[in-house]
């Protein structure tokens, strides 16, 4: 059995509890929170606000992280320390952090993952628009998140843009019009792409690649209505995780996908 500690006891956390609790080769060991308790832990499985603490008392071999990027610094030195086998889907992660991960990791010969999203569509979509990337000059992103989210634009959003520049190897063409009427009209801006972040009630994780060029636009879109969507990636980065020795930086990665 792959033993689990659950980092992050929002919507998510609760939702990855679920699932990690339902698969045959896995159980829960414990729970992991630096701010709050937000879900109703079963009697008898422990649970702590200090990462450290909690790996000592209960040696998993995974955790599985969706918490905040405060938090994020603390847990890495606890994954080192006591070598566990991190599935993170943290928005926001640092560059520098990353890289701290990563090395820690390789150092110690542990697998590890680190992705902006878990839903395979999501996956399918970010890969797709790279390859689309290098035969339109144009292109903009529309991501749609619940009302709650607490980060724009997503981490997602994000993670496509940067893999649509690495992949065709210059900015994209932007249109700069004139004239203005409402600040930020034309979105946030990297990369030569407008990213565009709506944020509703009744939305969950939502988005749409636009690709444009003489007489022809290109879309691609993914829609996650439930938070369900991500957890066969989740499942499949924790078997993953104890197969390799490698870290996975993308589910794009973990997929072969390159």
């Amino acid at each position: 059995m792959i033993r689990v500690v659950i980092s992050g006891t929002g919507r998510m956390g609760s939702t990855v509890y679920s699932a990690i609790a339902s698969a045959d080769d896995m159980e829960v060991v414990g729970v992991l929170d630096p701010i709050a308790i937000n879900f109703n832990i079963p009697e008898g499985l422990t649970s702590h606000n200090d990462a450290d603490q909690l790996f000592e008392l209960v040696k998993p071999d995974v955790v599985v992280d969706f918490t905040n990027t405060e938090a994020l610094p603390k847990l890495v030195d606890a994954v080192l320390n006591h070598n566990v086998r991190p599935v993170i889907g943290t928005s926001g992660i640092t560059p520098k952090t990353l890289r701290y991960l990563e090395n820690g990791l390789s150092e110690k010969n542990l697998g590890g993952v680190v992705a902006s999203n878990f839903a395979i569509g999501a996956v399918m979509l970010m890969y797709f628009s790279q390859l689309a990337s290098k035969y339109f000059d144009s292109a903009e992103i529309i991501e749609l998140h619940h009302d709650k989210k607490v980060d724009a634009p997503s981490g997602t959003a994000l993670t496509t843009a940067e893999k649509m520049r690495d992949y065709r190897g210059s900015d994209f063409i932007n249109n700069t019009p004139e004239i203005t009427h409402i600040e930020n009209t034309r979105g946030g801006l990297l990369n030569g792409i407008s990213i565009h972040s709506i944020r509703l009630p009744g939305l969950v994780a939502h988005q749409e690649v636009i690709f444009g060029s003489e007489g022809q636009t290109f879309s691609l879109r993914h829609d996650s209505t439930g938070l369900d969507s991500f957890m066969p990636g989740v499942i499949m980065s924790v078997r993953e995780v104890m197969k390799h020795n490698v870290f996975f930086n993308g589910l794009d990665s973990l997929f072969g996908l390159k």
